[in-house]
């Protein structure tokens, strides 16, 4: 079947989302309220764009409307009761990509290669850690905050793809989420089937590795090339050029904390030479130095500069320091930003 050319239109460079995302959560709101078209009208949305999954709409609006349904609906837990119900079809090829992977673990590498295909300005990755397979989501803009309902979603909606494409029965070790933990966190950890931690530097799935490496089915190579060009299409952007800054800003959101953020690793990460690697941030006028400062400094200032401040000692872990008198003297030491702002 020929591909209309409306339909692989390019995720433009701003934080953007498909209208696909969206109209699960617009079904839900139909279900519990009757308040859908004017809480659409109010964050600048109109039920007609979403006639096409494909057209492309503001991140914010969409992280804003899933906060503000929560609240009508008087569902807090709202965004993951509905991954529970989430269907490999509801991402599109994405999901088809995902539901026909042989393991675990390559669904979940598909995913994090193609995520942007749906959603912009998002950071995914997966990686090992502790003898366990990691699979980690985040927005990579503070400023879309707060953002409860998504992150919940979709932990709860990969949870779910992974009992409805290989095991009915599947059980994470254990959820990572970047938001305080709220009042009905066990409702959360009912619905995760696993242990929840809140406050985290992103939100994670942990899962056995023995699980995540299990062969379950042998795979289409057909029509997996076919899925992956057609989402090529949809995320590939040849006027955007080799640029290498913004796969290393998302490599050292997935990683900090986690594991040694260095030149050899993120370039290996990167199928490159460290020397390479380094060339192309001296010639993008950046290094990974300044790069994962900034990164701790955005990560700083949310995490103390709320009203629910965590501890200085788990920020420093969660920025990849030793100890929080390391992390004290990286503040003094940050221009432009006084330690006693963050407290």
């Amino acid at each position: 079947m020929a591909v209309a050319s409306h339909l692989i239109s390019r995720m433009p460079a701003v934080a953007s989302i498909r209208a696909s995302v969206l109209i699960p959560l617009v079904q839900q709101i139909d279900k519990r309220s009757g308040k859908t078209d004017l809480l659409l009208a109010s964050h600048g949305i109109l039920r007609s764009q979403l006639e096409d999954p494909y057209t492309v709409l503001p991140m914010v609006r969409y992280v804003a409307l899933f906060e503000d349904a929560a609240t009508i609906t008087g569902e807090p837990a709202l965004g993951a009761r509905m991954g529970t119900g989430f269907k490999p079809a509801d991402l599109g090829p994405i999901g088809m990509l995902f539901a026909l992977s042989p393991n675990i673990r390559s669904a979940f590498e598909r995913l994090s290669k193609y995520v942007n295909a749906v959603q912009g300005a998002t950071s995914s990755g997966v990686f090992e850690e502790n003898g366990d397979f990691v699979w980690s989501y985040r927005i990579v803009d503070p400023g879309m905050w707060p953002r409860r309902q998504d992150s919940e979603f979709t932990i709860a909606a990969s949870c779910q793809l992974v009992r409805s494409c290989f095991s009915r029965g599947w059980r994470p070790i254990e959820i990572q989420l970047e938001h305080h933990a709220p009042r009905d966190a066990a409702v959360l950890e009912r619905i995760y089937g696993a242990p929840v931690l809140f406050g985290q530097s992103g939100n994670r799935i942990v899962m056995n590795k023995a699980d995540a490496d299990r062969i379950y089915r042998s795979e289409d190579k057909s029509l997996i090339e076919i899925l992956e060009r057609h989402i090529g299409d949809l995320v590939d952007d040849p006027t955007a050029g080799d640029a290498v800054t913004e796969k290393v800003q998302a490599l050292i959101g997935i990683y900090l904390g986690r594991k040694p953020i260095t030149v050899a690793i993120l370039a290996a990460e990167l199928k490159m030479s460290p020397r390479s690697l380094q060339r192309r941030l001296s010639e993008e006028g950046v290094s990974l130095r300044d790069l994962v400062r900034q990164h701790r400094q955005m990560l700083a200032a949310h995490y103390l500069g709320d009203r629910h401040a965590a501890p200085m000692s788990k920020v420093a872990r969660l920025l990849g320091y030793a100890d929080n008198t390391v992390l004290w003297r990286a503040l003094r030491s940050w221009e432009k930003r006084k330690p006693s702002a963050f407290g």
